[in-house]
């Protein structure tokens, strides 16, 4: 009979419940249909089908494809002239199902042609200020004419074809249609004029030095390339206006390399007449390098490359390379460089970390370039797969961060008496990091930049602030005084409030085509990699996430993603729903707001309250009609009497003592809590962001404890929940994200009691009293 009386006692808390809310349903007139805005609902409607190229589950399909192109390249620089020329022949592979008509080449230089439309694109309204070098580059000088010169395309028996170039796309007619599983090989003379990219601006270029009269080259997208075409939308010809980056196949390159015969030349690939090119000392030092775990080997000295800036040889020299498998090339030459190397360890392999660099570098580039190089390497590989190519270099170019196979450009330089700031420093190795950290997205997870920009730079830079981490406790010699971890600039939550809860009219969804976006820097890297080590660190933890990760990359390595295929492994390794936090991240510009909204507190009691009266009368019940029940009084309400306080709830309620002799075992008994306090918790979200709710409650004795709430809390109610608490202490305080994990926009509302601070105008004023 006690079972069912207090199946009764169950039942009737329904009935209120389902009474209170027939009361408000009650009021409300009828209302129309609404489609499925639950933050939670599938990404069907934005995902495409599934299908026999691209698996459900985020893993290349069984009939997935992709093309191959091989380049043998003979190339001249012309360092006189600051000109470069080559003959290259490409054989490209169809390895898709269908049959090509035609073929797409990248002309990427021709953004630089006289008659580019990039610059026509640009909103350039007149500012208040600008720099000498901008103004004289904007309305004083001729537009420079940097554009491909295409001499001759030909097939392989020496026959001109037919091709027609668009702006930076060339279109290439072959005599009849290249058929599935069919090679097709061409050739292309051209030349182009190499540009300033210092004064001029650009991914490549030169370096001019007046001082010596000596130019240091960094090179690249320097040949016609070919454009991809994949199963996701056939010839991905999007044409290059400047910003977003490129689209590549993978393919073999065989590349000699004519320079002047002082200068000192890296790149893309294996030196295969290393012999011929370096004097005896180099290569002496280069084998002391190769077993150099440490320290850098210095190949070639700052005193030997200052020695050739007055004595330029008029003969030429040529490197020739070898690369397999990779996507693009790039070079780097002069007779300025400085040139050191030593060995990492990375899968049981040995991998040379190099670095070039101009004696403006010293001493910054020779104490840290080659060590935050050889620490990318471990860091990537731990995060990823282990590196496969055999080096990675990193190079000085002023003013420029950029990235190609095994090499990159960095900037970083300290003054002229070689002192540099924290923010210079700091910033070259972040640089360095961030560049050779390409290597792996999207060198080898070759993805799309042309469309997708966050796919390379969004998860380049969340790997880049693992790594900064790792490197500040590997080297923490290269911490400041009083640094206790290495100071990233993107990556932690907090970094990216001030963006998050900008103004939404200059703010574009993660999911937007790079060249449209307002804040670039923000919505490719900052937000996306923020989003990533938020997920990580705060949503899914470092182990599911990482088997995630390294899923993904080990099955895109030297294939072509998607965004789709990214998302969908990240589930479908760590059996963690995402969808949600997919749309909210990365579909919208939604940003975190959640914080207190109410807090009450109740304690236990013997006698009717003030809702359970009203309830039973308009139940037109009597109060000795009710089943036994146990209460809850609001402290301060007509119900509350003072001599509850301090009392458990076994002490306050009779009933309920009753029903615990009545229904647990003496050994039961022995493990039951005793509560005293009870709060009924309010969470409130101005924000459209769903997220976890990390609260930190602290109780009176000065212990604290930390609960997360799933997102899956707002399931139901997107505006507010509520929790009720039964605690054997008291609760002194509330703090929703205590420690800023989650890029919550709006702290002011994330304490109870509510924590009354200061404008950001008023600390302004605090810290600038004069």
């Amino acid at each position: 009979m006690k079972k069912l009386k207090y199946l009764f006692l169950s039942a009737l808390f329904v009935s209120v419940s389902a009474f209170a809310q027939d009361q408000k349903e009650d009021k409300k007139e009828p209302q129309q249909g609404h489609s499925n805005n639950n933050k939670f609902k599938q990404l069907y409607e934005e995902f495409s089908t599934p299908n026999m190229y691209r698996a459900a589950s985020g893993a290349p399909g069984a009939a997935y494809y992709q093309q191959q192109a091989d380049y043998k390249m003979d190339l001249v620089l012309d360092d006189v002239n600051a000109k470069l020329s080559g003959f290259e022949t490409i054989t490209y592979t169809n390895n898709s199902p269908d049959n090509l008509n035609y073929l797409w080449v990248q002309l990427d230089q021709n953004m630089r042609a006289k008659d580019s439309k990039t610059p026509l694109i640009s909103d350039d309204s007149a500012q208040p200020a600008t720099t000498p070098g901008r103004f004289a580059n904007s309305y004083l000088t001729e537009a420079f004419d940097g554009g491909f010169n295409i001499q001759e395309v030909k097939d392989s028996k020496g026959r001109a074809l037919p091709h027609m170039i668009n702006r930076t796309m060339m279109r290439v007619e072959m005599p009849t249609a290249l058929k599935s599983g069919d090679s097709f090989s061409f050739s292309i003379k051209w030349w182009y004029n190499i540009n300033d990219h210092v004064n001029g601006r650009g991914r490549s270029g030169y370096e001019y030095f007046p001082e010596d009269d000596n130019r240091a080259y960094v090179i690249a997208q320097f040949y016609p390339r070919m454009a991809v075409y994949n199963d996701v939308e056939g010839w991905q010809n999007s044409q290059f206006w400047g910003r977003d980056e490129f689209a590549l196949p993978f393919g073999n390159f065989e590349v000699n390399i004519t320079v002047p015969a002082d200068h000192i030349l890296d790149g893309t690939g294996k030196l295969t007449n290393r012999k011929d090119v370096f004097s005896k000392e180099m290569m002496k030092r280069y084998e002391q390098a190769k077993k150099s775990y440490d320290e850098p080997v210095v190949i070639v000295t700052q005193d030997e490359a200052i020695a050739k800036l007055s004595t330029k040889s008029t003969k030429t020299k040529t490197w020739k390379l070898y690369a397999e498998n990779v996507r693009d090339f790039g070079f780097a030459t002069s007779r300025r460089y400085i040139w050191d190397m030593m060995s990492v360890k990375i899968g049981g392999k040995d991998v040379m970390a190099v670095s070039l660099y101009g004696k403006e570098g010293n001493p910054l580039w020779e104490d840290w370039s080659t060590k935050a190089v050889a620490s990318t390497l471990k860091s990537y590989s731990r995060m990823t797969f282990d590196y496969p190519y055999h080096k990675a270099i990193s190079v000085h170019a002023k003013e420029q961060g950029m990235e190609y196979p095994m090499i990159c450009w960095n900037y970083g330089r300290p003054d002229k008496d070689g002192n540099y700031s924290d923010r210079t420093k700091f910033g070259m190795m972040s640089v360095i990091i961030h560049e050779v950290g390409h290597n792996f997205f999207p060198m080898i997870v070759n993805s799309d930049e042309r469309q997708w920009t966050w796919m390379d730079e969004g998860l380049n830079t969340f790997v880049q602030y693992v790594a900064e981490q790792d490197f500040g406790k590997w080297y923490p010699a290269a911490l400041s005084e009083g640094q206790t971890a290495y100071p990233s600039r993107r990556g932690p939550a907090a970094n990216i409030v001030r963006y998050m809860g900008g103004d939404q009219d200059y703010i574009a969804p993660i999911m937007t085509k790079g060249l449209n976006t307002y804040q670039f820097g923000n919505n490719a890297y900052s937000k996306p990699g923020t989003a990533l080590n938020i997920l990580r660190e705060t949503v899914m933890g470092e182990e599911l996430f990482d088997y995630a990760f390294r899923e993904y990359a080990q099955r895109w390595m030297f294939k072509h993603p998607t965004p789709e295929d990214f998302f969908r492994t990240m589930e479908d390794a760590s059996a963690v729903d995402l969808d949600w936090y997919w749309r909210g991240w990365f579909y919208t510009t939604d940003y975190v707001d959640i914080g207190v909204k109410d807090v009450k507190k109740y304690f236990v009691s013997n006698e009717p309250n003030a809702e359970i009266k009203k309830v039973a009368e308009q139940r037109g019940m009597k109060l000795s009609d009710l089943p036994p029940l146990v209460y809850f009084v609001e402290e301060g309400s007509e119900d509350f009497n003072a001599d509850l306080k301090g009392k458990s709830a076994l002490e306050n309620s009779a009933t309920l003592n009753e029903y615990i002799m009545d229904n647990f075992t003496p050994a039961e008994r022995a493990n039951i809590k005793e509560p005293k306090f009870f709060y009924n918790v309010t969470f409130e979200k101005p924000g459209g962001l769903v997220m976890p709710i990390i609260v930190e409650y602290t109780y009176a004795d000065g212990t604290s404890k930390t609960e997360t709430y799933p997102a899956q809390i707002w399931r139901l109610n997107d505006k507010e929940v509520s929790k009720t608490l039964a605690t054997e202490k008291e609760i002194v305080s509330i703090t929703v994200d205590p420690k800023l994990e989650t890029a919550d926009v709006d702290t002011s509302n994330n304490s109870w009691p509510r924590e009354m601070k200061a404008s950001e105008f008023d600390n302004f004023k605090k810290k600038n009293k004069n």
